[in-house]
């Protein structure tokens, strides 16, 4: 018996080494970690069972035969993050550059059918070269069988990648379809085609920090949601970001101890919008004075700054928060920031995670460049998601809410549960110049009789109560008690159920 122990430990130790010293060593001088380095990081001490150690390739073309390496390329296994189950795939770059072959995928698959029986997360390190190319449509089909399980899970179980080195060819696909992609600035990138490929059929000579980096896809493609400086902080905010993460979309919210008073005034509110209507002002600041000790995750911080996404907790429990910016371009809803709050809240949907929208835009971004880049189609993906969403919705109106923004961002009329404004509040077709131009045209050269119809104009609409008096803001209230306020309305929305029609799938305006 004992030598059998031996050779189980000889065998582990072997498959723990990936693809060896040296590779290991190579590994750590990119300022990387290693598959089972950073899986220790991310999940809690002692927690993670690795499953299929000793899985090797079968590949026996272009000398392939002879050079198997236990695990093939990939660990994969379970373990838990603050106590709570998540399922896990690392990507081993010291093996065959963590290329993709039939039996590594076969274990991804594994991986992911275990993670959606158990309704529990799943977690994917990606630091690989693409398909193993001497395995040819082996390896694409096992490419499709890892697309076809993200498409399965996707709504049922959350699913993350985190994009840790190279992710080249079919490999970025499979992040494509999770719900959070976040990358580590320097050392890793994404793209269909890589530089080379790219010189020969366009004759554009672009690096790969510029075709695929972080700084890239977090700011112009908007592909991944966020990035971190090394493996070691975004290994540790992935920690943070599954605190706020129901188990699947069947569970309850996580729920965390608390110490900022439910019912807790914060009097700076008061004078948070300025008195001058076109003087910006941080929305940032009311996000973090509302949510529990200010602690919000936010998704897509460098992409869209002027819409602001993410996750928050309210008398403990997770809320998604999206609000409009009126720092960075007003606040104006553009392209990029309709499809940026519409996935958000697609998400947030998907998990019954509560919605918090804080209001203050002064429309849609005008101009032949919105347009012709399809505005109307993408804004309406931001009047689609909330139209469509049934978890509770609470929308505060801090200061303009005008024309079709009005409608789409969250209001009642879309489907907003418990809607309130600021006694600052605006809510028009449009400001009070712009409406007084169209209404007075032919009034327009008389510049006293128009600066008195601006002054009706803004003392009639200028304010929240016409549309209180139509029962579209269920409440006036003082800036000061905005999270009492808030955290009450999600106690009394806790239960909330809508059914809707039943459908195969809606057809969302993609």
């Amino acid at each position: 018996m004992k030598h059998i122990l031996v050779e189980l430990e000889r065998r582990r130790d072997q498959a723990r080494l990936g693809g060896g010293v040296k590779r290991i060593e190579a590994q750590h001088k990119r300022g990387k970690l290693t598959a089972r380095e950073r899986i220790e990081i991310l999940l809690d001490e002692g927690s993670f069972e690795e499953f299929d150690m000793y899985v090797e390739h079968r590949c026996t073309e272009f000398g392939m035969e002879g050079s198997e390496v236990a695990g093939d390329g990939v660990v994969t296994g379970w373990g838990t993050v603050n106590g709570r189950i998540v399922y896990v795939f690392a990507k081993d770059f010291t093996v065959f550059g963590g290329s993709l072959s039939e039996t590594h995928a076969q274990k991804i698959c594994k991986i992911q059918d275990m993670a959606l029986k158990a309704r529990a997360p799943v977690i994917g390190l990606f630091d690989a070269g693409g398909a193993r190319i001497q395995e040819g449509v082996a390896a694409l089909g096992g490419y499709g069988e890892v697309f076809k399980r993200n498409v399965i899970a996707s709504g049922v179980i959350p699913q993350i990648s985190l994009i840790m080195g190279p992710c080249a060819g079919g490999d970025v696909y499979s992040p494509s379809m999770t719900d959070f992609i976040f990358m580590v600035r320097d050392t890793s990138y994404m793209f269909v085609t890589g530089p080379d490929v790219v010189k020969t059929v366009t004759n554009e000579i672009v690096t790969a920090e510029e075709l695929g980096g972080a700084s890239v896809h977090c700011t112009k493609s908007s592909v991944a949601d966020g990035s971190f400086e090394n493996d070691v902080e975004a290994l540790l905010q992935m920690r943070r970001l599954i605190d706020f993460l129901p188990m699947n979309n069947r569970s309850d919210l996580p729920e965390l101890p608390f110490h900022h008073g439910a019912d807790e005034i914060d009097m700076s509110l008061d004078t948070l919008v300025p008195d001058n209507p076109n003087k910006p002002y941080d929305m940032k600041e009311l996000i973090l004075k509302v949510v529990d000790e200010g602690d919000f995750f936010e998704i897509q911080q460098n992409h869209a700054k002027n819409i602001l996404c993410g996750f928050a907790r309210m008398e403990g429990r997770t809320v998604g928060i999206v609000a409009n910016q009126p720092i960075v371009l007003a606040g104006v809803l553009d392209i990029d920031a309709s499809k940026k709050a519409a996935r958000f809240v697609r998400f947030c949907d998907c998990f019954n995670i509560p919605i918090v929208t804080f209001v203050d835009v002064p429309g849609f971004l005008p101009g032949t460049v919105q347009e012709y880049g399809g505005l109307i189609k993408h804004g309406a993906k931001l009047l689609f998601a909330y139209s469509q969403a049934t978890v509770p919705l609470i929308t505060v109106i801090t200061r303009k809410a005008y024309g079709g923004a009005y409608d789409v961002m969250a209001s009642k009329h879309v489907g907003g549960d418990i809607n309130y404004a600021w006694p600052t509040a605006e809510i028009a077709v449009m400001g009070a110049k712009g409406a007084v131009e169209v209404l007075y045209r032919s009034e327009l050269g008389d510049a006293e009789k128009i600066a008195q119809r601006t002054k009706d104009y803004q003392d009639r609409f200028a304010n929240p109560f016409v549309a209180a008096e139509r029962g579209y803001i269920d409440e006036v209230i003082m800036p000061h008690s905005t999270r009492k306020r808030v955290t009450r309305a999600l106690r009394l929305l806790r239960n909330k159920q809508q059914d809707m029609p039943w459908k195969k799938h809606d057809n969302i305006p993609l």
